[in-house]
């Protein structure tokens, strides 16, 4: 079992360096394949339009989806062992929708009161969205926190998180009847999620940050294997369940926060990368489970984001129309593999 494990490991991360290369050569810009290589080996006299496509716009788009989606699906592995709930994800808790509160406070507002729709801001409206969503997230994670605090039981905290969720989504509808279409136009872009939306600096300071919060995510792999054996058990093994669940709870927002406010709201990552590893790697050990998501989320993404660039659109596709129709069938093909399992025995 464990050489398995280890090749299926090593075909992964194999894959996530093709599909890498793959996010270079393919978009709706035709550039040849030999060029794509003398560019990214500074090895040839290529024109200046293909190597700004290549270095402003498809490595951006491509580490992008690289670290949000392993940071997402770490996310969600640790939402469904914290609340032992197949269905937990990254925005279980109403994190993402904190992050949508805190930009159509911005989006929604800027164009009613300040008379100047954020979209015609440019990068100072990017700024503008990303720390709104920084904002909105933590403030509703500090909320959880807090609560986290007070309730003992799992299933009453996933409730409070569902119905905080509800709230922000009738703050958003209401915001949205208020303002101007331009406004709510720009609103429901940033909702559809994109990699494509974070270049230059902000794709650096983006990379540094999951750069930090992943490998600290690692730290917790022993708490949730205890966390997997039940509260009494844990308990009497010496983990403390209190402190336990607010560590995993902070992680996961945290990784959840900083990629909604980087690339808005992205869906069925965080739900579907988990299962598809349990799948794969037959193990609920969160050593193996871990990396395994950490590299399957960022493969995942990287197609995502590929299918979304698809050569023969202009632009691209919103990203949660692609992960959703890739996600979904993942999901309910392990579940329904699952319970033929359950029969057969």
């Amino acid at each position: 079992m464990r050489h398995s494990n280890t090749l299926w490991m090593l075909a992964i991360v194999a894959a996530i360096f093709v599909l890498v290369f793959l996010n270079l050569v393919l978009g709706s810009v035709s550039i040849p394949l030999q060029s794509v290589w003398h560019i990214i080996w500074n090895s040839g006299d290529e024109p200046i339009t293909w190597q700004n496509i290549i270095w402003k716009s498809r490595l951006p788009q491509a580490l992008t989806a690289l670290v949000a989606g392993a940071g997402l699906s770490i996310s969600g592995l640790q939402m469904q062992t914290v609340f032992r709930n197949p269905l937990a994800g990254p925005s279980v808790l109403g994190i993402s929708s904190g992050a949508s509160m805190g930009v159509a406070f911005v989006v929604l507002l800027s164009g009613s009161l300040g008379g100047v729709a954020l979209s015609k801001l440019g990068f100072m409206g990017e700024i503008a969205l990303s720390i709104a969503a920084v904002t909105g997230s933590l403030s509703v994670m500090a909320l959880i926190v807090y609560v986290s605090q007070k309730v003992k039981g799992n299933v009453t905290l996933l409730i409070i998180g569902v119905m905080i969720g509800y709230v922000a989504n009738a703050v958003i509808g209401v915001l949205k009847f208020f303002s101007v279409e331009e406004d709510i136009r720009a609103y429901v872009i940033w909702g559809l999620g994109s990699f494509a939306r974070v270049s230059g600096n902000q794709m650096m300071l983006f990379v540094i940050l999951m750069t930090i919060l992943i490998p600290l995510s690692f730290l917790l792999i022993k708490t949730m294997n205890l966390m997997l054996l039940g509260d009494s058990y844990a308990r009497n093994l010496g983990l403390d369940i209190k402190r336990a669940r607010l560590s995993v709870i902070t992680s996961a927002g945290v990784l959840t926060a900083i990629v909604t406010a980087y690339c808005g709201p992205i869906i069925f990552l965080g739900l579907a990368v988990p299962h598809l590893c349990r799948s794969i790697f037959q193990t609920s050990d969160h050593r193996i489970l871990m990396p395994a998501v950490l590299f399957a989320g960022a493969a995942l993404a990287l197609i995502c984001n590929l299918i979304a660039r698809m050569p023969g659109f202009e632009g691209a596709l919103p990203v949660n129309s692609v992960t959703a129709l890739v996600g979904a069938p993942v999901v309910a093909s392990v579940l329904f593999r699952k319970r033929k399992n359950e029969l057969n025995e």
